[in-house]
């Protein structure tokens, strides 16, 4: 299995360390806000990787971790005026509840930094008495000059990085570049510690899971590109000034996510969370349009990308209309070997995806044709390939009566259209876009007064 390592820069022949197991860490959310698509986009990109591995027998450890603690969560907590384990309680069910409905898979593990705080302040420690960390006026700090590797992730000199940088002025680093393990702080929240009340720094918590869940080196480390640099350099930095080994073998991450070619920004009012896109999108069609591309590449989210996503689940389920696909035999054709040879390529989910079209043409030729078991047994194979990308789990039956795969906005949409094809004496369009809608589960009725629909 070739899979990009963002150390090395090339897709690395992967093998476990030990027969058939991996060990994975994702670098999961800050708790003060409701997701957004991109997070899930990260996160549902991790979902199929750890699908896919244990769909071909691997057995994933799979971690992901909740920073619980932290300086925006504290200044959320003060501007909402409630306590801030109240605040990140509220956000990890309002989270969770956002994954399940993506239908992500739940990780063995999801450690909470405010869990591990002694594992923290040891690991601190350690630094101190090896001679990469050092205690400033208030703050304790690692040393990057102390790392003759600072920088090999993001592959950047110390020089370079600070080059021309807006750089922070404060007299307690010997280094600008340095960063903050320990924060002295005697108000939010707060532990005792060798040097005083206070809190730990963002980098510093995930060194502390992750080697807690997964020992000191474990074979993937992944999480959104956003994170390269500081967050998952500064890891590198302090792991393996503690333990003198690689840290993770592979470091994964995934593309930036777009709102229209733009980047998604509050301030610019494209902020969409993922209750948002849920409104208007079946859970399916939105999980669907995240793994369509490449996990490493960008990608723009638009309603045009998001009926594009539709139309295809459209075709595929369609594809199963009327077959007893669940209790056929299991049989393994030529576009198993395809899909697996997209997947064991970097996860490439177009490539995959593709293999599930070609599939979806080539049960509606055996249908047309009669074929039934041929086109039930192709139908069961498809389905089965689909579970590792967490979608076509429902039955064409459930998803076209579902009404959820068309928004409230696109059926009045096609009631215009059919409007308009009416007036156009285009009776046969207005037909089939009157039995399209039906297979949908979306019934239309005419009067007077107009056009009202309904679900089935």
């Amino acid at each position: 299995m070739r899979i990009f390592n963002t150390l090395t820069g090339s897709k690395d022949l992967f093998e476990p360390l030990e027969n058939n197991k991996i060990k994975m860490y994702i670098c999961g959310m800050t708790v003060y806000d409701d997701t957004h698509i991109g997070h899930a986009r990260t996160f549902v990109s991790f979902d199929v990787i750890v699908r896919y591995l244990r769909s071909i027998d691997y057995e994933v450890q799979y971690i992901r971790n909740i920073t619980d603690v932290d300086d925006k969560i504290l200044d959320r907590s003060k501007e909402l005026a409630i306590d801030p384990i109240e605040l990140t309680e509220k956000y990890i069910e309002s989270m969770q509840d956002d994954f399940l409905s993506l239908n992500m898979i739940k990780p063995d593990a999801e450690p909470r930094a405010t869990h591990n705080i002694d594992s923290i302040i040891n690991l601190i420690e350690k630094l101190i008495i090896k001679g990469h960390a050092y205690v400033g006026e208030s703050d304790v700090y690692f040393s990057t000059e102390s790392h003759s590797d600072y920088g090999k992730l993001s592959r950047r000199n110390l020089e370079d990085m600070l080059a021309g940088a807006r750089v922070e002025i404060n007299p307690s680093k010997r280094n600008p570049a340095d960063f903050v393990l320990w924060k002295k702080d005697t108000e939010g929240m707060k532990w005792d510690s060798p040097w005083g009340e206070g809190r730990p720094g963002w980098h510093i918590e995930c060194s502390a899971m992750s080697m807690d869940a997964l020992g000191e080196t474990f074979d993937i480390h992944g999480g959104g590109a956003d994170l390269k640099f500081p967050h998952h350099e500064n890891e590198i930095a302090q792991s393996e000034c503690v333990t003198g080994k690689d840290f993770a073998r592979l470091w994964m991450h995934t593309g930036p996510l777009r709102i229209d070619k733009e980047k998604m920004s509050k301030s610019l009012k494209n902020f969409i969370t993922i209750k948002d896109a849920l409104k208007n999108n079946s859970s399916e069609v939105l999980r669907f349009f995240l793994i369509s591309s490449h996990y490493r590449s960008p990608l723009n989210y638009s309603e045009e990308g998001l009926d594009e996503a539709r139309n295809s689940l459209d075709r595929l389920y369609n594809s199963l209309k009327d077959l007893d696909y669940v209790d056929s035999p299991l049989i393994e054709s030529e576009f198993s070997e395809k899909f697996h040879h997209a997947m064991q390529d970097d996860f490439n989910t177009p490539s995959a995806i593709s293999v599930l079209f070609e599939m979806a043409r080539k049960i509606n030729t055996h249908k047309k044709v009669d074929d039934l078991v041929k086109a039930t047994q192709l139908s069961n194979e498809l389905v089965s390939l689909s579970n590792s990308l967490g979608i076509l789990q429902d039955s064409p039956q459930e998803y076209f009566t579902s009404g959820i795969s068309l928004s409230d906005n696109e059926i009045e949409g096609y009631i215009q259209k059919r409007k308009q094809a009416r007036e156009d004496k285009d009776f046969k369009l207005s037909d089939k876009i009157r039995d399209d809608l039906l297979d949908k589960g979306i019934v239309l009725e005419d009067s007077e007064a107009g056009t009202i629909w309904k679900k089935l």
